[in-house]
């Protein structure tokens, strides 16, 4: 059998522009498809090259339905094969030998029907050939590609044939079938050096696995995360995802177009599984970062260490990176909780007492003041954009959660209301609203100590409490009802 490893015969996908010629084969189908971009194609005669009568010692017939009879020098066309669709092509035997499936059937073994019966070499009779193709559907012109990989037989520059990715997945699949190596290598090439449509990627896809190892390898890299896998063995869309959120949230502050195209591609992204990680990843760093600066910047060690002007100039920068690292958790969150993936992260959050100890530190002093302004507002958010959730139901937390968090964003936020004044009044408000009803989902033990901690809500305005009204309200009809119930009984 005349084949390589990988490659085996492979049809025309008869979506070729039509050439010039007599033999139209006939076709009651329905309209054709439409043409691509191989070049116009002609049949005329070139003297003493293609399809040259008089010069020529090969008859090709290129012939729709059937498979390649291989065996033996194709008779003169019966009846039956004379009503076929056709095409006669008159070629050179040394010329078309450069494809090895040729190089075959003009050999000794091929052309004697007895290997001991000497060839006339004398004759002048034309070495007849059919190239059987396939059914071509309903394409009108079904023969564009073998012609035009039968002309590439006669030139050694490709460069002129082979002007779009569409011509070069026409051709690839003739080249193959008649072991044309040098017009295989040509096609390959240029497929791989230019940008392809996602109709062409599937039509590269489909002709892969009929490519040597070393042939397929570039289009492979370029196509399969198989082929190009990231490092450590992680899921490389992971990381390429991860790689951009980080090259977004450390951007200029003033790129909300890259930012909003960034929410875009996550949301439109297939996995949801994979942005979840992603982003938990990215939030969980961004977190570190913060907890990390914040620790060494509230710690009375690292205050008396060196000289001033040094420790001062280095305290500017923790405070500053924080304040950047927690406008990107506020970023991370918005995706998280557009996306429905916020969950980790609230658990995150509600367990962080040793960061906000170092907020309630940190904004008690007034150093931050000139340095970091909008901190507590970002902290607030972040805090307010994540309870928010829970109370509402799109964080399904668990007790221990719910709890934990207004234990220790609390207390952050009751110092900025005593202490900051930078924050906007409806962040308080909202936050101050929020956490009361996360309170109100508590056993009535744990919504005992929580609330005596809120009392300082009402120090804004005795009329504009009403949602502390109504939580100490709600707990005492809970807490009494007890009481009731045995006073009744």
């Amino acid at each position: 059998m005349l084949s390589t490893k990988k490659r085996q015969r492979v049809g025309s996908s008869g979506r070729l522009s039509s050439y010039t010629d007599t033999a139209e084969p006939k076709s009651e189908d329905p309209a054709p498809l439409p043409a691509l971009s191989l070049r116009r194609l002609t049949t005329s005669v070139i003297p003493g090259g293609f399809n040259d009568p008089t010069t020529a010692d090969v008859l090709l017939r290129l012939q729709l339905g059937g498979s390649p009879d291989f065996s033996v020098v194709d008779p003169l066309p019966t009846s039956d094969q004379a009503s076929l669709p056709s095409l006669d092509l008159h070629l050179h035997s040394p010329i078309i030998c450069r494809s090895r499936y040729f190089a075959a059937r003009l050999s000794d073994r091929w052309l004697r029907p007895d290997p001991f019966t000497p060839v006339d070499s004398s004759s002048s009779a034309l070495v007849r050939l059919t190239l059987k193709l396939p059914s071509p559907g309903n394409c009108r012109r079904p023969f564009d590609a073998h012609v035009a990989v039968l002309q590439l037989l006669y030139t050694s520059d490709f460069t002129c044939s082979i002007i779009s990715v569409s011509a070069a997945l026409e051709m690839l699949p003739v080249a193959l079938e008649l072991l044309f190596d040098d017009c295989v290598r040509a096609c390959v090439r240029f497929i791989e050096a230019v940008p392809w449509t996602e109709e062409e990627e599937e039509g590269v896809l489909s002709l892969i696995p009929f490519l040597r190892e070393e042939e397929s390898e570039n289009l492979l890299a370029r196509v399969s995360p198989a082929a190009t896998t990231a490092r450590d063995g992680k899921n490389i869309s992971e990381e390429m995802l991860y790689g951009l959120i980080l090259k977004v949230i450390h951007s200029n502050p003033g790129w909300a177009s890259v930012k909003a195209f960034m929410a875009k591609l996550l949301r439109d992204y297939s996995s949801r599984d994979s942005v979840k990680r992603v982003l938990d990843r990215a939030f969980l760093e961004s977190l570190g970062t913060v907890k990390e600066l914040l620790g060494e910047y509230a710690s009375p060690d690292f205050r008396v260490a060196g000289d001033n002007d040094e420790t001062e100039a280095i305290q500017r920068l923790k405070i500053h990176t924080a304040k950047v690292n927690v406008r990107n958790l506020l970023w991370l969150v918005d995706r998280m909780l557009e996306l429905k993936v916020a969950d980790s992260a609230a658990k995150e959050w509600s367990d962080q007492s040793a960061l906000t100890a170092d907020l309630q530190k940190t904004f008690r002093e007034d150093t931050w003041r000139n340095i970091a302004p909008g901190l507590p507002t970002l902290v607030l958010r972040c805090t307010s954009r994540l309870a928010n959730a829970i109370a509402a139901g799109s964080i399904l937390a668990p007790r221990q959660v719910r709890m934990e968090l207004v234990k220790h964003w609390l207390p952050v936020l009751n110092v900025c209301r005593e202490i900051v004044c930078g924050a906007p009044s409806e962040v308080y408000q909202d936050l101050e609203e929020t956490f009361l009803q996360i309170i109100s989902t508590l056993p009535i033990s744990d919504a005992q100590n929580l609330l005596q901690e809120c009392l300082c809500f009402s120090t804004r305005n005795v009329d504009n409490c009403t949602h502390l009204a109504l939580a100490f309200t709600t707990w005492f009809r809970r807490a009494n009802r007890h009481q009731l119930d045995d006073s009744t009984s």
